[in-house]
């Protein structure tokens, strides 16, 4: 009987996060791949911004204090929500949109920070970039329509014009600021769900025919639109032919990935984030990381992005509705997609562009809105055990 019941009292670390009544639990792989994000991204973060943090505000440890509050507080944000029934969101998913639309407007009249408008600023209090609640707004609502749309989906009044709206219109909003990359990743992760919902092949051929067109006539009749777009194109092309200005930021990156070698200088040994590589605490902490941890560092964090695409594919081919399965594939892109654009632009596959590289890059209201949304697909995966009795 003793050894009965110390059997019944041994720690078991899957009963510890069972949330739901009937003894249920949460997907645990996509859980752990979401707490190795967050623990490496600040391990590296505080790596990455010690030296800035100390330039910058005199204290080596002001990023990743700020980010560690975050990360607390977007954790527990992340088990309630996995507590709750996502389907609640879905009542929500119109309010969500409007609220976006409202806060999208407020930034144009933000004052300019690196000649962008980008963040709503309360003084005192916290700044945030809007962008990243229109990514789960567009997110939510797309998953909403899709579910309702069901079969209509193929068609061009289904499946397309309302969807091409909300994009459009989010997109003219953020591009106004101008925030082009933000404005990227919306439209992909709009793209993915409407090809994953159901919408025909031939609508995508039409539309990228479309805005092919339309990027060329733009350029054309509005040349200072973005004006910064051209100048980074051409330091794409060639970073060398302009060390100092245009290309400095593409070389200084490439140099700091190419010192590291396989195995990299060491944790905290990265020579260029001494004031060489600009935004090494944001948009290229990942070639602080090649530079540090080496080729296999930075391998290792393409895995775990890899594995967190895999294993929410499988939490949504899972699901128990499709509102369920769609509002996973769109958190799921939404973080792929970034981490794609952000390593592209680290090793100059692509031209520069400004997005940061989620879970790892400084910014506490990105991370929040990241942990909650991770929360979401948890309570997807936790809702499809419900029903399959696990």
């Amino acid at each position: 009987m003793e050894k009965e019941k110390g059997a019944n009292k041994k720690f078991n670390i899957r009963s510890f996060f069972r949330f739901a009544d009937k003894g249920t639990s949460i997907d645990m792989p996509l859980f752990i791949i979401t707490m190795t994000l967050l623990v490496f991204g600040l391990i590296m973060l505080y790596s990455a911004s010690y030296v800035v943090g100390i330039y910058r505000k005199g204290d080596s440890m002001h990023y990743i204090k700020n980010q560690l509050v975050f990360a607390a507080v977007g954790f527990v944000v992340m088990l309630i929500v996995s507590k709750i029934d996502y389907r609640i969101f879905k009542r929500y998913s119109w309010l969500v949109l409007c609220i976006t639309y409202i806060l999208l407007v407020i930034v144009l009249f933000m004052p300019e920070i690196k000649g962008v408008k980008r963040w709503i600023i309360i003084p005192g209090v916290l700044s945030f970039q809007p962008s990243e609640i229109a990514k789960f707004a567009v997110i939510l609502l797309f998953a909403d329509l899709i579910q309702k749309k069901g079969d209509k989906m193929k068609t061009l009044q289904h499946g397309v014009i309302p969807f091409g709206t909300i994009l459009a219109s989010v997109a003219l909003l953020m591009l106004l600021e101008p925030h082009l990359s933000g404005t990227v990743i919306i439209c992909a992760i709009g793209v993915i769900m409407m090809f994953v919902g159901g919408t025909d092949i031939k609508w995508f051929i039409i539309g990228i025919t479309v805005l092919l067109v339309a990027v060329v006539g733009a350029v054309i009749m509005f040349p200072d639109l973005v004006p910064y777009a051209q100048t980074r194109i051409v330091a794409w092309r060639n970073p060398e032919a302009d060390l100092t200005g245009s290309g400095y930021q593409s070389y200084q990156s490439l140099l700091a990935i190419g010192s590291g070698g396989l195995f990299g200088l060491g944790l905290g040994n990265s020579r260029q984030k001494h004031l060489h590589l600009p935004e090494p605490q944001n948009d290229f902490i990942f070639s602080v990381i090649c530079e540090e941890l080496g080729f296999f560092g930075g391998m290792m964090v393409i895995g775990l992005f890899f594995a967190l695409l895999v294993r929410g594919i499988y939490v949504a081919s899972r699901a128990k509705d499709k509102f369920g399965a769609m509002l996973v594939v769109g958190i799921v892109s939404q973080i792929s997609v970034q981490a794609f654009l952000n390593i592209a632009v680290a090793t100059n596959t692509i031209p520069n562009t400004g997005i940061s590289l989620p879970f790892f890059s400084e910014g506490g209201t990105s991370l929040l809105m990241l942990l909650g949304e991770m929360g979401i697909a948890l309570s997807v995966s936790r809702y499809a055990n419900l029903e399959k009795g696990e």
